[in-house]
């Protein structure tokens, strides 16, 4: 449930908003997604920044259900991130929007939405003395994005906290782009406070927030080391402080914080700070960095957008005086407040009564409502400026990728970019003549979630829904469970296995019937014999053994028996049936008596005929890094997969294979294993292949 409230004030670190009061421009603006693996701190990080900023009075626990940015129910009771949430604060006259983005693979939909939104981001890892699973492919994808990012080592509260370890498996990895900014002081493998080696201060933590202390004398050595390698770094990104680096050997404070922060904008410079969310120790130190280094919304690169009236590409420049423009980055139902648009405003101000353009569906839309969010809360605004992040509600016409933009123009943004499904399951429903509202409910939950389809399989008679992964499926069908009160249950879907002949074969049908007053007399002979297409029926009757008028009968009782085949019930393809011959009686034939002969004499000549089973082949494409690609292959081998082309583009190598439907029903599942998450995948239908005997036997007495 979203509620409505008054909007929220603040206090300790942060500062009050009260109708934004204070003017807030672009200048004054940080968007900032929080992103990592699940169960490395995301949310709990969150929970310390908005608590820091004053805007709750407490910190809450995702363990007990209590976190602000974990609300929704579902969350709670899976006690991950599942959608993504938004809260904002104000830190040292600096707006701060946090977006809380799920950690988990299957929910990568909504960390595309939220990156699109964003500014900047910060990656939780734990301090674990190694690169967690999930860092490198969300490294990669801010830095192929152009997203500054700043990296979090969290839990170093906990006994044995590695701080170095950490770093150094970083360093491995992004050798050049690690720019370290505070030493960690620690005690007991405790972290207890940091040193800020830009600005020559150390800090102890304390119930009053951090306090200022000598700095350790067994740590400065490390302290200048870390100097000269940020001034190192912060003159390869400006050419002036290169110059003045080479010709004095060192840069100023200011400077320093000039050329990383250019680094950091640039992608160049990731740096590195640590502390303990759940301890709130160096969040506030966080909080401070990513208002001194994180790019303002105006600093925001290229938004560029289509102007549809003069057919060109246009940059939209963040500018609070310009023509209205915003995009619709998320949307949301509410059982209480109704549908809820996120929005990300590009240029110029949203205020409530005015009537907006979408160019996506053509129509005019008027604002009631406008909101800043806090978790399940929305806070009613009068206005949102450029730069700016928020919600209205009750739009009709208004969807996720939509544009907003001022009465008279006509920009439409580039959507954002979703992954498609990777995994099916079938729905089954647990209560009989449920199946409408079943997919009528996940109709409308495809409003919110681009990420997965439904749809009825006319070859197998299932609903299928497709989606990221199991998790992603299972939550899918507790929020219909939630929301509408249908039940269902998921299970592996049929594999739409085909049956065919690999010999030719005569049989006779013959249908006869006396049971007083005219019988019923039927009588076919067909051949059956392969053929390259689905089925094809043939006629050489000579003489009128059939007459013609009763042989589209004959055809039309064949085609009815193509449904089901005589191995395991299977639908049969690539068969001709020929009839060569038959006998009719003057008054007992019929239409209806030649289908039944026909249908006798199917179920023989298929048996005859050397039946087969056929299973369906997918083209597999895999992309995976190059450490992982022994076990990539020798995985598609096991599953009788036939490798057929191989492609290498820097550290990453595409793999074509052919591999049966049936191997990779959970692909999606099994590759995230062998590439530590970051393993991408696709399949494509090629063609029908005879199944190996011993196989055909399994599933022939499975469905007998």
């Amino acid at each position: 449930m979203v509620v409505i409230t008054a909007l929220f004030a603040a206090k300790g670190g942060g500062q009050r908003i009260r109708g934004l009061k204070m003017n807030i421009t672009a200048k004054e603006i940080r968007n900032v997604a929080i992103i990592g693996h699940s169960g490395e701190g995301k949310t709990t990080l969150c929970e310390a920044m908005i608590f820091n900023g004053g805007v709750i009075d407490r910190m809450g626990k995702v363990e007990d259900g209590t976190a602000v940015m974990d609300f929704d129910e579902l969350e709670k009771a899976k006690k991950i991130s599942v959608y993504t949430s938004v809260a904002c604060l104000l830190w040292k006259g600096v707006k701060i929007n946090l977006l809380d983005l799920p950690g988990f693979y299957d929910f990568e939909g909504e960390r595309h939405e939220g990156l699109a939104a964003c500014g900047a981001a910060v990656l939780v890892i734990g301090a674990n003395g190694v690169l967690p699973i999930g860092a490198e492919s969300v490294v990669e994808y801010c830095l192929k994005l152009g997203k500054p990012l700043i990296i979090f080592i969290n839990g170093m509260d906990k006994a044995n906290a590695d701080y170095k370890g950490t770093l150094a498996a970083l360093t491995e990895k992004y050798a050049g782009k690690l720019a370290p900014i505070q030493l960690p002081i620690m005690a007991d493998g405790k972290m207890t406070g940091y040193v800020n080696a830009i600005q020559e201060r150390a800090y102890k933590f304390s119930t009053q927030g951090p306090q200022e202390i000598p700095i350790p004398a067994e740590l400065k050595g490390y302290m200048e080391d870390m100097q000269a390698s940020l001034m190192e770094t912060a003159a390869e990104n400006d050419e002036i402080l290169l110059d003045k680096y080479f010709s004095e050997g060192k840069l100023t404070k200011d400077e320093t914080v000039h050329g990383v922060r250019r680094g950091i904008a640039t992608g160049g410079v990731i740096p590195v700070m640590a502390g303990s969310a759940l301890q709130n120790r160096g969040v506030i130190n966080l909080l401070d960095e990513i208002v001194r280094y994180m790019p303002t919304a105006n600093e925001r690169k290229n938004s560029l957008a289509t102007d549809l009236l003069a057919d060109e590409i246009v940059n939209i420049a963040c500018e609070e005086d310009g023509p209205f423009a915003a995009q619709v980055f998320k949307t949301v139902y509410d059982a209480y407040s109704g549908k809820m648009n996120y929005i990300k405003v590009f240029r110029g101000r949203l205020k409530t009564g005015m009537t907006v353009f979408n160019p996506n569906t053509n129509t005019e839309e008027r604002i009631g409502q406008i909101f800043v969010l806090k978790g399940k809360k929305a806070e009613l605004v009068p206005e949102l400026t450029a730069g700016d992040i928020g919600a209205v509600n009750k739009l009709t016409a208004t969807d996720t990728n939509h544009t907003l933009c001022a009465v008279g123009t006509a920009l439409e943004f580039d959507p954002i970019r979703f992954p498609r499904p990777s995994l099916s399951l079938a729905v089954k429903t647990v209560t009989k003549g449920d199946e409408d509202k079943i997919f009528a409910g996940f109709k409308k939950m495809l409003e919110e979630d681009y990420t997965f389809s439904v749809e009825k399989r006319a070859d197998t008679g299932e609903m299928i829904i497709s989606g990221q992964g199991e998790v992603h499926l299972e939550m899918l069908a507790k929020k219909l469970k939630a929301r509408y009160g249908i039940a269902v249950n998921l299970t592996e879907p049929k594999i739409p296995y085909r049956e065919t002949v690999r010999a030719v074969a005569e049989a006779e049908g013959k249908h006869k019937k006396q049971s007083g007053g005219h019988g019923q007399y039927g009588h076919c002979k067909v051949r059956f014999e392969p053929y390259d297409g689905e089925f094809a029926f043939g006629d050489e009757v000579v003489g009128g053994a059939v007459p013609k008028q009763y042989i589209p009968a004959v055809e039309k009782g064949l085609r009815e028996c193509l449904s089901r085949g005589v191995l395991a019930g299977y639908p049969v393809t690539g068969v001709k049936a020929v009839l060569y011959d038959g006998s009719y009686h003057d008054v007992d034939s019929s239409e209806m008596a030649f289908k039944a002969a026909a249908a006798l004499a199917f179920k023989e000549g298929i048996k005859k005929a050397k039946p087969v089973l056929l299973e369906p082949v997918m083209k597999l494409k895999v992309l995976a890094a190059g450490e992982y690609l022994g076990g990539v292959m020798g995985d598609i081998s096991k599953r009788r997969g036939r490798i057929s082309d191989s492609s290498t583009e820097g550290n990453l190598t595409t793999v074509v294979a052919e591999v049966p439907l049936s191997e990779i029903t959970k692909y999606a599942t099994d590759l995230r294993g062998l590439t530590r998450g970051q393993g991408k995948f696709s399949t494509e239908f090629l063609r029908y292949e005879e199944v190996p005997p011993q196989l055909a036997e399994k599933i022939i007495a499975e469905n007998k």
